[in-house]
């Protein structure tokens, strides 16, 4: 779904651009919240570890996004995110690791307009978060507490999110499409083709949270407040012991394990598993081919770059070529994704001790 640019015309890519920083600088004040998550009962030995565990996630979807799947006839789709990302660590930084991966796609790999990008970041980074994190939190209110629940709310999420995004995208297309087409059929090839992406979003996103969920639940956002299920033995036979008042606090373990599963992870699926990846065009780009919305499409202003279409220049072999270029995405995604939310969280807590030792902060 990254719009290259000459899809939406100058004025509302620019007013695109203008949300989507303002989308990020509130993303920013919450994401503070959100990683300094030290005083939160339950955190565990691993609560100061939050920022590398959110440059993991934006490293995580990169690498996934590389992995094209078939929906339809001629036609591919790859996970989007924002569920994903918001359930594991929270809506506002949800928002940043989404855009940080959107920038590095657009700059390094010349996937997605750079005048574009306002309009990717507000389709895919801010309407996927806003719209799967809302549905998630009141389907977890209405749902029995408990990780089963979780996964299939984060499903449930994802699945909406992804023609949510579509139909944001089309709303910005009828307002600034650089082409004469009917709004209408665009409005319904775009939701159709991404309905039957968002089932591969949701069975990926469910999968992944429903697997760091298994192991470690005091890392997943979403799932805070779960009460763990205690067995009592009567009479020889396990019974579920009575509810307590309060949750109970996880086991204070580090989140590196975690971490570098999820590191490996990302480095396979983008340096070997993306190879196989279809090459059929993603739904935006079909519905744009089949309906004329690319006849004004502009090449890329970085197509020269030496990692551009996710292969390095000059290495002749596809295989190795597109290995390559997927392990040094994972790598740089990982390193700047944990720099700006290392930043983040270090603001808030510079933040905070100002405050502190301020006149007005002063207890008495």
């Amino acid at each position: 779904m990254h719009a290259p640019d000459g899809f939406i015309d100058v004025p509302v890519s620019a007013a695109a651009g203008v949300l989507a920083a303002g989308a990020i600088a509130v993303s920013l004040r919450g994401a503070r919240r959100e990683l300094d998550d030290t005083a939160r009962p339950g955190a565990g030995a691993g609560a100061e570890r939050t920022a590398p565990l959110a440059g993991l996630v934006a490293a995580f979807i990169f690498a996934v996004q590389m992995l094209n799947f078939p929906v339809a006839a001629g036609t591919s789709g790859h996970l989007l995110g924002g569920a994903l990302a918001a359930i594991l660590v929270g809506p506002y930084t949800g928002v940043l690791c989404v855009s940080v991966v959107l920038l590095l796609q657009s700059v390094l790999f010349a996937d997605g307009g750079l005048t574009a990008l306002g309009v990717n970041i507000t389709t895919m980074a801010l309407t996927t978060t806003v719209v799967a994190y809302a549905l998630f939190r009141g389907l977890v209110k209405v749902l029995p507490r408990s990780r089963r629940s979780v996964t299939a709310a984060s499903f449930v999420a994802a699945l909406v999110s992804v023609p949510a995004s579509a139909v944001v995208f089309t709303l910005l297309y009828a307002v600034g499409g650089t082409t004469d087409v009917s709004i209408g059929k665009v409005a319904t090839a775009m939701v159709g083709v991404h309905v039957l992406i968002g089932l591969g979003e949701a069975a990926i996103t469910a999968l992944t949270v429903g697997a760091v969920i298994a192991v470690r639940p005091d890392l997943v956002h979403g799932a805070r407040g779960l009460r763990q299920k205690l067995k009592l033995r009567v009479n020889g036979e396990l019974v579920d012991a009575p509810e307590t008042a309060e949750p109970v606090p996880a086991p204070a373990r580090s989140p590196r394990r975690v971490w570098i599963a999820g590191l490996v992870t990302s480095l396979v699926l983008a340096g070997f598993v993306s190879f196989y990846a279809s090459a059929n065009p993603d739904g935006l780009e079909k519905v744009a081919a089949d309906h004329g919305i690319d006849k004004q499409a502009e090449e890329h202003a970085v197509a020269d770059s030496p990692l551009a279409d996710y292969g390095v220049k000059d290495v002749a072999d596809a295989r190795l070529s597109g290995g390559l270029a997927g392990v040094i995405g994972v790598g740089v995604t990982v390193v700047a994704g944990t720099g700006v939310f290392w930043a983040v969280r270090r603001r808030r807590t510079a933040d905070e001790q100002a405050e502190a030792t301020s006149p007005a902060g002063t207890s008495v």
